[in-house]
């Protein structure tokens, strides 16, 4: 093996060193990525090519920057097979890599989407309406439970209410606020649950509207 790759020119020799170290880290980043943990965790090497870009499409990133070196890598051997020059290798070996930065960029970009849809957020809650699941203690004096509909699905959280009486079991309230820890602040509702009067006299005066037409 000591033979084989000192037998080889410079330029081979940099794209089989880049191929297989880059081929090694690229099999960690995916396996932590595709297994439930965090390629981020390296370090957090991330963070620092990221800066205040955010959480969204990320280009320049260690994961995709480790997706350019092994393609770069190999894409220069298969050049370097096929017999093609020097120049030529190098540009479709930059191509080949920055491709797969794309791709990667791409990918983990749709998998942070999945991610966050699935991620409880708090703030959703405001004005939801729901029901009391266990009493909450008057003026913040003890925590409860409540039963409301966050992100398409019913949950219960925990609530405080600043209303001067205890809410019960049964209770309808309506969220007026989220504490930074996830603590919903809730109060009677003051949004109607049975039908307005008016729309009932509506419907009662169009009834006998048409019994009268009869």
């Amino acid at each position: 093996m000591a033979d084989w790759f000192s037998n080889l020119d410079f330029l081979a020799k940099i794209y089989w060193a880049v191929a297989i170290i880059g081929s090694l880290i690229f099999a960690v980043v995916m396996i932590m990525a595709f297994a439930g943990g965090d390629a981020d965790d390296l370090g957090d090497v991330d963070s620092d090519f990221d800066g205040d870009v955010g959480a969204g499409f990320q280009f320049i990133s260690f994961k995709n920057l480790v997706g350019f070196f092994t393609i770069f890598g190999w894409s220069g051997i298969a050049c370097i097979d096929a017999g093609l020059s020097k120049p030529l290798t190098i540009i479709i070996s930059v191509v080949s890599g920055l491709l797969m930065m794309l791709i990667m960029a791409t990918l983990f970009y749709f998998i942070s989407k999945l991610s966050d849809s699935g991620t409880l957020k708090y703030k959703n809650a405001l004005d939801a309406v729901g029901e009391v699941y266990l009493t909450i203690g008057a003026d913040r004096s003890s925590m409860g439970k409540v039963s409301v509909n966050v992100q398409g699905t019913v949950r219960e959280l925990d609530a405080l209410t600043d209303s001067l009486t205890d809410l019960k079991s049964g209770t309808i309230i309506k969220v007026v606020d989220v504490t930074s820890n996830g603590i919903l602040i809730v109060d009677h509702t003051r949004k109607p649950i049975e039908p307005l009067k008016s729309n009932n006299k509506e419907l009662e005066a169009g009834g006998n509207h048409l019994l009268s037409n009869e």
